[in-house]
């Protein structure tokens, strides 16, 4: 499971839109000081094991702060 340190813009051709949709679940804990927050997504229906744990990633507060920028710069959240 990784922790998500900085994210660096990838400029290939198109965004292709995943056939499968999941629910993403997320939890926070402070250890040693830090926040971090984990976000698990787990297998759709369709797969061979639906609902087990499929990807995991977290965020410190760096690399959150980091992707609430990003995020609010694409979606124009900033009005």
């Amino acid at each position: 499971m990784p922790l998500i340190t900085r994210f660096a813009r990838h400029d290939s051709p198109g965004v292709k839109l995943q056939k499968t949709q999941v629910v993403a679940r997320y939890k926070s804990e402070t250890r040693d000081g830090q926040a971090l927050v984990q976000i698990d997504t787990y297998g759709s229906d369709d797969r061979v094991n639906p609902g087990k744990l499929s990807q995991t990633f977290q965020l410190d507060r760096k690399s959150a702060f980091e992707l609430w920028n990003i995020l609010g710069k694409e979606f124009d959240f900033f009005r």
